[in-house]
């Protein structure tokens, strides 16, 4: 499955680039203060998003056409408190279309090109979640974004390749992939602060099988495939944060090759370790910085395609003087393919190689208020594990049409 990164993940809202200590407010760990003389937000509150992109494979895969491919976010926020008395709570709802072409029919590659790529067009339900504030720690439950807060990195949230959302030895697990960008699972998530707001802890337990409205089925409620269950923990270093996370499936999954006596897949319990950091490593708040991250996963390498994987990169911004949303991104990423991957590769007359590689550059700017343009170039090496694949360069524009918020 395709998966996304943060930001829908996830690159569809531009992040502010102010201090990397503020990732504990992005991830809701401490609550900003807010001006005296400002009014308070509506009790609800709607956006609207439509981002477009064109896309062609310049070189390597199987042809060059270009193609063109769109997704529609509509998010619903609403302070329950304001709204019906429920203090402490909040309530959210996110509807996600995507139409259109797939760029990766061409390119070939094992980890996807493009983050709002889908196999199956259709209009879902992508999150509707109640949350319920403890005062230094929360409860959610609903159906919940797993990337929205686990294996998520601000600074690579522009990159448009999907592994810089969330790596793919967890995208790549389970009976539907996990509950992530486009299709989503029922859950409940916990989360508390730690160390006054420098540090967190959180824990969620999900439906294996990820399926929305918009799937086929609907909802999945039967919960026959078991729970993922996953954990995170960080903590702020100075201009740095740290992060340290752990998955597991509750029921067993098939291994990716191996067979029993009577040709019957073997069983393998899934899991995986994930490590996150970035860093300030110039500017302050105010003015151009740049932002770095490197993050790494690894799996028990049977039941996915992939190993283990790494990324690591770089966000600068503002690029230009008086362009507050002017940004540059560069990222690298590598995955290494699994031992039953190349079984199988190899079974079918293949030459696997060790793993895929990939480089992004990226660059977004605000042409008018409600207009972002953001052209990308990827290049991925041993694209969809062969050794003998041609270096695929796939080329993109992403247009981005932000809607002025409603009820303001």
């Amino acid at each position: 499955r395709t998966h996304r990164g943060k930001e829908g993940a996830r690159g569809m809202r531009i992040m502010k680039f102010g201090s990397l200590g503020a990732t504990a407010l992005l991830l809701g760990v401490v609550q900003p203060a807010r001006a005296e003389d400002a009014p308070p937000p509506p009790p609800v509150e709607l956006s609207l998003t439509y981002t477009a992109d064109v896309a062609a494979t310049v070189s390597g895969g199987s042809d060059s056409k270009a193609r063109y491919l769109d997704n529609y976010d509509l998010i619903a926020d609403a302070d329950l408190d304001r709204l019906v008395g429920w203090e402490g709570a909040r309530a959210h709802i996110y509807g996600l279309g995507n139409f259109g072409k797939r760029p990766n029919d061409s390119a070939g590659t094992l980890e996807g090109v493009d983050n709002i790529e889908v196999g199956k067009q259709a209009v879902r339900l992508f999150e509707a979640w109640v949350e319920q504030d403890l005062g230094g720690a929360s409860v959610l439950a609903g159906l919940y974004d797993l990337n929205s807060e686990f294996y998520a990195t601000d600074s690579s949230s522009l990159l448009i390749a999907p592994p810089f959302g969330i790596g793919s030895e967890l995208a790549g697990n389970g009976p539907n992939g996990p509950s992530i960008f486009p299709s989503t699972a029922l859950a409940v998530r916990v989360r508390a602060a730690l160390n006054g707001g420098k540090g967190y802890i959180e824990a969620a337990a999900l439906n294996a099988r990820a399926q929305t409205w918009g799937d086929p089925g609907g909802i999945d409620t039967s919960f026959d495939d078991g729970l993922l269950l996953i954990g995170e923990a960080g903590h702020m270093f100075g201009p740095a944060k740290l992060s340290l996370g752990a998955w597991t499936y509750s029921k067993k999954r098939e291994d990716g090759f191996a067979t029993d006596a009577l040709g019957n897949p073997l069983l393998r319990t899934a899991w995986g370790v994930y490590g996150l950091a970035e860093a300030r490593l110039y500017g302050g708040e105010e003015g151009p910085h740049l932002d770095a991250f490197l993050r790494g996963g690894a799996s028990e390498g049977r039941t996915t395609d992939f190993s283990w994987a790494a990324h690591t990169g770089f966000l600068y911004g503002p690029v230009w003087n008086g362009r507050e949303d002017s940004a540059l991104s560069l990222g690298l990423r590598y995955a290494r393919t699994s031992g039953p991957f190349r079984d199988l590769a190899r079974a079918a007359g293949d030459t696997p190689s060790s793993g895929e590689y990939g480089l992004e550059l990226t660059y977004t700017d605000r042409i008018a208020s409600f207009l972002l343009l953001q052209p990308d170039v990827q290049i991925i090496d041993k694209p969809g594990g062969l050794s003998n694949a041609q270096t695929a360069i796939v080329t993109s524009l992403r247009i981005t049409i932000e809607v002025p918020p409603l009820f303001h």
